[in-house]
């Protein structure tokens, strides 16, 4: 309330502002952790995964209680946030957020924020934004790199006017592959946090026009100017209203392989794999090997009591093949952090 920019009018609509969360993992974190603190009103946290010890590096809201309590990242989040700030009212939601839910969970929102870490969720995110008129936040992590950019409907570019299409399959790094230091997701969700404040309290002309890009290891840091981006693309999405994620034309479908105890991933990119490129994001993972027709490669998570072991098999169109699972979710959770999308 001291900083004039926000004031006490400006508190009082953050009190009153609602914010939908996708993801609650490194970004999702410390978003949730710093918007209850500014004082948010209603958070809907929405995340599909539990906690693992890995994830104590990064994602400052969780420690080993929730691991010992066998936790969702939302319901452990809300639990916390409780904690923090008891005025905010959290609603925890342990979900794998697709084009069949989406609509609902961003209804009567102001703001819809990314914390999630693939593209085909952030598309889906840029279409409900275009559809309905809500403004999100984009951002994204990786080793050193971050980027982020503000995505205001009919006024800036969206996601799809800078990147048109999905990274094919093993291209676009992961945290699981490529490792994620803890410092380059506080500057991406610190960032995110800061302009989701001037929104929610009503300062829009401070709004950050730029695509936010850095390297802390290099010490680089960049402004890319995107204002022309929506008007020289030739956007499926803000330009011509076509929203082929939400429709589910684009979205990856899993089939539960009976007696298997496997689940198939279909992909729907049409990429062409590189076996050799995603056999290098995956030698600190397991022992993969491939030939000209499929990747196969065994994956350990946990340990102790929640040791689980998968064996991930991966053909030349993207279709996977998960296999110690019947569960969807996890089987595109395992896609996600281990192949990329």
């Amino acid at each position: 309330m001291l900083w004039a920019p926000i004031g006490i009018e400006g508190q009082k609509k953050l009190k009153a502002s609602k914010v939908l969360m996708v993801g609650c993992g490194a970004l999702g974190t410390v978003l949730a952790n710093l918007l209850a603190r500014a004082g948010v009103g209603q958070m809907t946290i929405v995340d599909r995964d539990f906690i693992e010890i890995s994830n104590l590096q990064r994602q400052v809201l969780f420690d080993h209680d929730d691991i010992d309590q066998n936790l969702p990242k939302s319901i452990a989040a809300k639990n916390k946030i409780a904690k923090i700030n008891p005025d905010v009212s959290v609603e925890a939601v342990v979900a794998d957020v697709n084009h069949t839910n989406i609509e609902q969970l961003a209804a009567g929102k102001d703001l819809l924020l990314d914390g999630t870490d693939n593209f085909e969720t952030r598309f889906l995110i840029n279409d409900v934004s275009i559809k309905h008129n809500v403004p999100w936040i984009y951002g994204a992590c990786i080793s050193a790199m971050g980027l982020a950019m503000n995505i205001l409907p009919n006024e800036t570019p969206c996601l799809r006017c800078i990147f048109e299409t999905m990274p094919p399959p093993g291209m676009n790094p992961t945290c699981d592959t490529a490792g994620v230091l803890g410092p380059t997701v506080s500057v991406v969700s610190s960032w995110q946090a800061l302009e989701a404040m001037k929104l929610l309290t009503g300062n829009r002309k401070d709004l950050s026009p730029y695509l936010f890009s850095f390297d802390l290891w290099d010490n680089r840091f960049q402004q890319l100017n995107v204002k022309r981006a929506r008007e020289l693309a030739d956007c499926p999405c803000c330009k011509h209203k076509k929203f082929e994620f939400l429709s589910g034309a684009f979205t990856s479908s899993t089939t539960s392989l009976c007696g298997r105890n496997a689940v198939q991933i279909s992909s729907t990119g049409g990429h062409k794999v590189d076996f050799e490129q995603i056999a290098a994001n995956l030698r600190n993972v397991g022992k993969p090997s491939f030939n000209k027709f499929m990747l196969k490669c065994p994956i350990v998570e946990g340990t102790g009591e929640r040791r689980k072991e998968y064996e991930l098999t991966l053909f030349a169109d993207g279709r996977a093949i998960l296999k110690g699972t019947n569960d969807a979710s996890t089987a595109k959770a395992l896609y996600s952090k281990y192949v990329g999308a």
